[in-house]
């Protein structure tokens, strides 16, 4: 059995790798919000809606994830969530990958809330939608 450390997890968005700036990563899952429900959704318990949150360092320098946010609401970007790390997915150590549609939080975008510490940064929260079921890589 392998078990997820709190160290390994990596994310690269649209080909960069986004770990260094990254300080909480998760793929959550949930009822979809849905005008019409069929019965084969009704059937399998309900749409079913998939989300990739984060919370980043905050960096408004281009080719940031930042500027990702900022700069490209609406558009769809290819992830890689690989909560073991490791560069080649097996069936121990799976890699998630699908594509999300940018959008900007509700909330914080820029800045925060003063800190004596020399080494703490403004962060920002965000929750992308993905476009489909993410797929368990195994190979």
């Amino acid at each position: 059995m392998a078990v997820l450390g709190t160290r390994a997890l990596t994310l690269s968005v649209g080909g960069t790798d986004y770990t260094a700036v990254v300080t909480n990563c998760r793929i959550t899952a949930g009822a979809a919000d849905s005008d019409i429900t069929t019965f084969l959704d009704a059937a399998s318990g309900g749409a079913r809606e998939y989300k990739l949150e984060f919370t980043a360092i905050q960096d408004p320098a281009t080719a940031t994830l930042w500027n990702t946010m900022f700069t490209a609401p609406g558009t769809s970007v290819a992830v890689i969530v690989k909560p073991a790390g490791g560069t080649t997915a097996s069936p121990t150590q799976p890699h998630f990958t699908g594509n999300v549609i940018v959008s900007e939080p509700d909330g914080d975008i820029l800045g925060g809330e003063a800190n004596a510490s020399s080494t703490a940064r403004f962060t920002f929260d965000c929750a992308w939608t993905f476009t489909a079921k993410p797929v368990r890589v195994t190979a």
